[in-house]
């Protein structure tokens, strides 16, 4: 019989509760009447592909820790320090249907200000058992931005789950809300998160006493990274940083900074970091082009199909100087850029601020978007991330949600024109570009 309580191998692992002391911190959070969030909401003018799919769907929770990685927060000149990396995962994965008298559907997440905690809810139902029979189903790990946490984007994991793919959302220590730390940190382990993670998803399938043995299929994985989680994503996929990513006037000291220089695309042991095991990339709002990070030869490395989303007016990652140029320098691949006009760095990923937010005033606008509404944009995202992935990780055709005029609203429904899952007054405000190899 499996069960949730795995083995030990070259990483510690356990499942952990979803009680209010969180494993983002040791402080006693702040107590607020309980509210129920949803996260699997579709509204009703949503574009065709954000609806739920036909997969009953569970979620666990999982600790993995890397061993004996740079601790960039104690080096300096006069030496490196090691510690171990605590990695908390939130997984969603299509599971044995559970009935709605014993299933928890709950979640406990601590948001923007670091201690008040949210009271979030979904379809997946907590600890549910996994549907073997349909599996191994593909693996989509989402990366949150800087600070975040694994439920940031949990309408991903919500939405995504339920058609068929394991989605493992992370907690990247030194960058959450609550344990926020020298920004070199998440500048060098994004992408060592990322691919560590993918090692243990793999190898947690392949472990048959494991409760996602035989679940995952790891061989064909894709990322969905946010901010400093995109950043993340094009560093993982073959986007090696260039030479000025050591000398940013900002982020660290100059010994820290000086580490980045693994994760150059001048490095010789970069490329071996490159797992081929990550099949696609969606990049919402990525960071770090506005400051140089990656030149002509670092993007032109990137050989794995590549979706950009982003706010037409984002001020943080800074659309036309960065995240526009960003997949303008994208070649020899098949790319894809979403714009939603007018709307700022929030665009498309964060879920819509808890009601607890409301309650405290404290860190809603790191949620919503001055123009758009967080939801509708969520399931746009989804409707893009669905065909994307369903097109580069299971093989079907999904093209004619892609052969889009570049203008929604100009589309035209006699003539065909209009985007193809959206009715015709709902194609607004969006623009969209793309380029096959």
């Amino acid at each position: 019989m499996k069960t949730l309580f795995l083995p030990l191998a070259v990483a510690t692992l356990m499942l952990t509760g979803c009680n209010t002391s969180s494993s983002e911190g040791d402080s006693a959070p702040m107590s607020h009447e309980a509210r129920i969030n949803p996260t699997d909401v579709v509204r009703g003018d949503a574009p065709e592909l954000a609806a739920l799919g036909s997969y009953e769907t569970g979620v666990t929770t999982l600790t993995v820790v890397n061993e004996n990685q740079t601790d960039l927060a104690s080096s300096s000149e006069d030496g490196l320090a090691t510690y171990d990396r605590s990695l908390t995962l939130e997984i969603w994965y299509p599971a044995e249907a559970v009935s709605d008298d014993v299933a928890d559907r709950t979640s406990k997440a601590i948001t923007r200000d670091g201690q008040t905690i949210a009271t979030l809810r979904g379809r997946a139902a907590r600890d549910a058992t996994p549907l073997y029979s349909g599996g191994p189903f593909p693996l989509i790990l989402v990366s949150h931005g800087y600070p975040g946490n694994r439920y940031l984007m949990s309408h991903f994991g919500e939405n995504l789950s339920s058609k068929g793919f394991v989605v493992v959302s992370i907690d990247h220590m030194e960058s959450t809300y609550s344990d926020q730390s020298v920004f070199a940190s998440t500048l060098l382990n994004r992408s060592l998160d990322q691919n560590y993670v993918l090692q243990e998803m793999a190898r947690l399938n392949d472990d048959s006493s494991s409760v996602f043995g035989g679940l995952v299929d790891a061989s064909n994985a894709g990322i969905i990274g946010y901010s400093m989680g995109g950043y993340g994503a094009i560093n993982t996929v073959g986007g090696g940083l260039s030479e000025s990513a050591t000398s940013l006037p900002f982020g660290g000291t100059p010994t820290q900074l000086g580490l980045l220089s693994q994760r150059q695309l001048s490095d010789p042991g970069y490329q071996d970091t490159v797992d081929s095991r990550f099949k696609a990339a969606i990049a919402i709002g990525p960071w770090g082009n506005q400051y140089g990070l990656w030149d002509a030869a670092g993007l032109a490395n990137i050989d794995v199909p590549v979706m950009v989303i982003g706010g037409s007016v984002d001020d943080v990652s800074n659309y036309d100087g960065g995240i526009k140029p960003l997949y303008q320098g994208l070649s020899g691949i098949d790319k894809y850029l979403l714009t939603f006009q007018n709307a700022n760095h929030n665009a498309a990923a964060p879920m819509p601020a808890p009601q607890e937010v409301y309650a405290t005033g404290d860190g809603f606008d790191h949620y919503a978007d001055a123009v758009w509404d967080n939801t509708r944009m969520n399931n746009i995202a989804q409707h893009f991330a669905t065909a994307f992935f369903e097109q580069y990780l299971k093989g079907e055709d999904r093209s004619a949600y892609f052969d889009l005029i570049p203008l929604a609203q100009d589309g035209d429904e006699e003539a065909g024109t209009t985007w193809k899952g959206f009715k015709q007054r709902d194609a607004v405000g969006l623009e969209f570009e793309f380029e096959l190899k």
